[in-house]
Order: C-alpha cells, then structure tokens, then sequence
C-alpha cells in the first residue's frame, strides 16, 4: 500500500496543478469586461478588478507548489480536472454577479445564471437584463461564448505550453465515439483550430447584426 501512495500523491498533485494553471488563465478573461465597465464608467470595474485578484491568488495557491508535479495526465486524471474544473468555474465566475448591487443575486442565483452561460443553456434568473450595468452584459455574454465550445478546449490551447499534455482533457470534454481522434497531428494546433473556426463565426455573426441595424456593443 505504501509503494502506491507515492503515485498516488503525485497524481493528485499534478491534477491541482492543472486547476491551478486553468484557474489563473480563467482569471484573465476578467479583464475584458473590466475594459468595458471602464469605457462604460457604470461602476463594476471594481467588482471584476476584485473577482481576477481573487481568481489569480487562488490559482497561483495551487499551480506553484505543485511545479515539480509531472506533466503526463491519466484518463482518470482527465476527468477528474474537467469535472473539477466545471464546478470550480461554476463556483467562481458567479462572484461578479455576488459583488454587483444591480441584479441584487443570492450566490446560489449567481451560480446558476454563471452555469447557465457556460452549458449555454440560456436561462435565467435576472430581472429586467436590459437595466444592467453594459460590463455585466457582457460578461453574460462572455460566459456563453467560452461555454459553446467549451471552456476545457480553450485550455487545451493553454496547457501545452506549460508542459502539459491536453489529450487526456480532450477525451474527457469530448462526447462521442470520435474523441480519439483529431483534426490536426497536435492535440495543441486541434485545439487552436477549433477556437479560431468557432471565434470566426462568432465574428461573422457581430459583424451581421450590425450590418443589420444593431448597435455595435449589442450585436
């Protein structure tokens, strides 16, 4: 029993240092709507300032003890991170709305409007969407692009370059008898060209709306 605690810990480790890392790069995605509060000056540039210090303090917490962890991710390991992953996300990306006074939401509220954008469910629980802050309609918005395709594939983009491997993550996110294989010879460069595809129509679909009439900020 002795002899297996070693690996034991050391996959335990390596699967914190994976949250860690996905965690800290999560909490860059605030910065950009704290770009729009503060072009839009409606008050929650503090709110997310707050929610990416909190973020990147937590993720840095796990990612730097656990540096010497290892690189090679089992299919278990895999599953546990993305598990994980969801439901530290979806614990997390709530505070913005927790910290803001305007939607005025229970945190089990902010959890559920949060995982809603990120199953891209559509639901909600908010009230009168078009008297919010424009940052948090944003950020509403943001949390449904990264959760159509899926915020574990953007990290697959990320965690190559800090010597992890993705391909495990990629089975585990991945539904489907097509999950071994891949579009491109690199888990990395899969990843990448599903984004830029993804992002692509994203773009199209902005640049449609405000073809159409639309304002700029609301297509």
């Amino acid at each position: 029993m002795g002899d297996n605690l070693y690996p034991r810990a050391r996959h335990l480790l390596l699967i914190l240092r994976i949250l860690g890392i996905l965690l800290t790069a999560f909490s860059l995605t605030m910065l950009v709507p704290l770009g729009v509060s503060l072009y839009f000056q409606d008050g929650e540039a503090i709110h997310f300032a707050d929610t990416l210090v909190m973020l990147a303090v937590a993720g840095m917490a796990l990612w730097l003890p656990t540096r010497g962890a290892g690189t090679e991710l089992r299919a278990r390991d895999g599953f546990v991170v993305v598990t994980l992953f969801w439901v530290v996300l979806g614990l997390t990306s709530a505070i913005p709305f927790v910290l803001s006074p305007t939607p005025n939401l229970s945190f089990p509220d902010a959890v559920f409007e949060a995982l809603s954008g990120f199953t891209t469910a559509g639901a909600t629980v908010i009230t009168g969407l078009d008297q919010l802050p424009p940052s948090l309609l944003y950020y509403r918005a943001q949390l449904h692009l990264l959760g159509g395709m899926g915020i574990v594939v953007l990290a697959m983009a990320v965690l190559p370059m800090m010597g992890v491997g993705g391909m495990e993550l990629y089975r585990a996110e991945t539904p489907g008898p097509l999950k071994d294989e891949k579009l491109t010879p690199r888990i990395i460069q899969t990843a990448r060209a599903l984004w830029l595809v993804y992002m692509g129509l994203n773009l199209a679909c902005v640049l449609a709306y405000w073809a159409g009439g639309m304002g700029l900020f609301d297509a």
